[in-house]
């Protein structure tokens, strides 16, 4: 088992804490590690909604003009739908992936995984999703 951090930057240099996940296995695609993030995202909000929601996906234009980034009322979140817009968004370069400063592109590409392997989400445009 590792222990993986995760990083989400912007082009404009924001940078948010890293926060970390446990991963058992040492060999795994960024396509299983995106959906791992994501998921634990889903979860943690799911079980107990922060009044701003920071996960991999943001919610869209219109609900943030409505409703700003803050959530008013806590909705559920379908982490399917999540992951699903998380790997488009990569599909379309709404981010990039550094594994430990090293770019990987191809959500399929297998990544050794060591203890303190950092991962950064270089997040390009606003994504959008649900």
């Amino acid at each position: 088992m590792v222990r993986v951090s995760f990083v989400d930057e912007t082009t404009s240099g924001e940078r948010h804490e890293a926060w970390h996940l446990e991963i058992f296995e040492e060999r795994i695609t960024l396509r299983e590690v995106i959906r791992r993030r994501v998921f634990q995202e889903v979860a943690e909000y799911n079980a107990a909604p922060p009044e701003t929601f920071r996960g991999l996906v943001q919610p869209g234009e219109t609900e943030r003009a409505l409703n700003g980034d803050r959530t008013r009322a806590p909705r559920r979140v379908d982490a399917e739908r999540q992951f699903a817009k998380a790997a488009e968004a990569f599909g379309r370069n709404g981010f990039l992936v550094l594994v430990d400063d090293r770019q990987v592109e191809d959500l399929d590409a297998e990544l050794d995984l060591r203890m303190g392997t950092e991962i950064t989400f270089l997040k390009l445009v606003p994504l959008i999703g649900g």
